[in-house]
């Protein structure tokens, strides 16, 4: 069975654990014949930088094992705590009148089955390659990152901030769920038909895992750079295939990553420990400190002394 990627590990560019987050509020349900969905808030904690993600997660299985899972990571929402603003959802007090406001990570997991997405293909002789997916013809499991479309973030906006009950609640998630689902099939054939999934080698584990041990290498080595062809060398996987299928598993290039992660880690260092510029900068194997400012400015907007003054 494939073992996808955490979403949150995607959006942040680095490992998460879940103890560290504040769960604000969770919604579980399972709609007889439709969809089921979880919707997960937690509290976006400060200095991070997530970005936003979708992901879709295709299990070829057994038929009563085979599923189409679309993952969401956003952030930018809040969350509001108090009674009277119906569990959450929307606030019915401005930003000056309400202290209760929280600034959020949303996670939103839908997942379909065979027998909810058969009807939409049957009776097709000619199959696209999508539709291969939508009746699980299509014969290797895969993660996909799936670009964020405009019209797919209102849907998901509006399952955020969804205020219906009982079972007109549960046609008001099956009709955005259903327009989520278009969105995000349309995004994939945006990029052309005959590359969405051209990574055919991803569907060997064996593969997946090298590409997986390349990203644990990176963060074992933050304070010691490390080149893509001594990387490849060391998964034992050509650098080509490397750096496609990184990118194809996990939404960035290798060197974006590595980068992103090294920027972290030094704002960790400065922020939370407190260790100066010069520190921070041979900590991470930087030949000068101008190199190390200009990349972290690069990366958070800020020069590394203006966060220490914070």
């Amino acid at each position: 069975m494939l073992q996808p990627p955490d979403i949150l590990t995607i959006a942040r560019k680095q490992p998460v654990l879940q103890d560290t987050l504040d769960l604000l509020h969770q919604k579980e349900q399972h709609i007889p014949g439709a969809v089921a969905y979880v919707i997960q808030r937690y509290a976006l904690q400060p200095q991070w930088s997530v970005d936003d993600t979708g992901m879709m997660v295709y299990q070829h299985a057994r038929s009563d094992e085979s599923y189409l899972e679309l993952r969401f990571c956003l952030s930018g929402n809040t969350y509001c705590s108090d009674p009277a603003c119906n569990g959450g959802q929307t606030c019915r007090k401005s930003s000056a009148q309400c202290g209760a406001k929280t600034p959020t990570i949303d996670l939103l997991t839908f997942r379909f089955s065979t027998t909810y997405l058969a009807p939409f293909v049957k009776g097709r002789q000619t199959l696209s390659r999508t539709e291969d997916v939508l009746s699980f013809r299509y014969p290797s499991s895969f993660t996909k990152i799936v670009p964020l479309c405009g019209r797919s973030r209102l849907v998901l906006e509006s399952l955020l901030t969804n205020q219906y009950e009982g079972a007109l609640e549960n046609i008001f998630v099956n009709s955005q769920v259903q327009a989520l689902l278009l969105y995000s099939l349309e995004c994939l054939l945006e990029e052309k038909e005959e590359g969405v999934f051209a990574c055919k080698f991803l569907a060997n584990e064996a593969d997946r895992v090298k590409i997986g041990r390349a990203r644990e290498i990176l963060l074992e080595q933050i304070g010691e750079p490390i080149t893509i062809k001594e990387l490849s060398r060391r998964v034992a996987m050509n650098e080509c295939y490397l750096k496609k299928g990184f990118k194809e598993l996990f939404g960035t290039t290798i060197f974006d990553f590595y980068q992103g992660q090294r920027m972290e880690h030094a704002r960790y260092l400065l922020y939370e420990k407190g260790l100066s510029v010069t520190e921070v900068s041979m900590m991470l194997g930087y030949s000068s400190i101008s190199h190390f400012s200009t990349a972290f400015k690069k990366h958070t907007g800020l020069k590394p002394c203006d966060l220490l003054l914070h």
